[in-house]
């Protein structure tokens, strides 16, 4: 197999970060430093910054976050969402799309680079679907304001066209295209309210099984994968 490509499917790179990392000599070959990718490799020790690497099938896993969990790999303050799956299944697992401390719900890891990005990004219009519950009262405009878009406080472009579907005056669905630090939060806050408590129930044709309880964790299915 070609370096460049190694590289590609060991990693979750795509092909411009892959040349970019041989250029600046973050990869060896059997300790030496490789900066061409068509080099041919299929024994030899391959590291990128030196970390070893090796082919294995990419893993995509489903994860019913608790309250207090940081979607990162590590944090000083609190517990991380990897510390809730088996040790041997966390190497180079990637959150993608992540959770507020204090949010529950969907939250899928993967060591697939570019699964990952189709997910996160809004070119792809891959919705995201929150049970959101609120401080006051719904005021009546606001499905309108949102389908229309919200301008937050230091964004550059009003977000994107979001859709509510009103449970109950304080409770709401909310399916958003995109994932602004705080963006749930900020919608509410832009319109004078206050969310109170947030749950993701959805993303994209992936939903949170009603049968995994928080903590609980398990394997995307063949079809979950592929509907991203």
């Amino acid at each position: 197999m070609r370096l460049d490509r190694f590289l590609c499917e060991s990693t979750g790179l795509t092909r411009s970060l892959a040349k970019k990392a041989l250029h600046r000599g973050d990869v060896t070959v059997d300790g030496f430093i490789v900066k061409k990718g068509d080099l041919h490799v299929q024994e030899q020790e391959v590291r990128l910054e030196g970390r070893l690497l090796s082919l294995h099938p990419p893993r995509y896993l489903l994860l019913h976050k608790p309250k207090g969990y940081i979607s990162a790999s590590q944090d000083e303050d609190h517990p991380c969402v990897l510390q809730l799956l088996p040790p041997e299944l966390c190497r180079d697992l990637q959150c993608a799309g992540r959770l507020d401390l204090d949010t529950t719900g969907l939250l899928l890891l993967t060591d697939d680079g570019q699964w990952s990005h189709r997910i996160r990004s809004p070119k792809k219009a891959c919705g995201k679907v929150y049970r959101v519950e609120l401080a006051e009262p719904l005021a009546e405009d606001t499905a309108a304001r949102f389908q229309e878009g919200v301008q937050l406080h230091g964004e550059p472009k009003p977000t994107l066209p979001a859709t509510l579907e009103v449970l109950a005056p304080t409770r709401v669905l909310l399916t958003i295209q995109e994932g602004k630090y705080h963006q749930v939060k900020r919608m509410f806050a832009a319109v004078g309210n206050k969310v109170v408590g947030l749950h993701r129930l959805q993303i994209g044709e992936i939903r949170l099984d009603d049968s995994l309880a928080e903590g609980e964790w398990r394997h995307l299915t063949e079809d979950e994968i592929a509907s991203v």
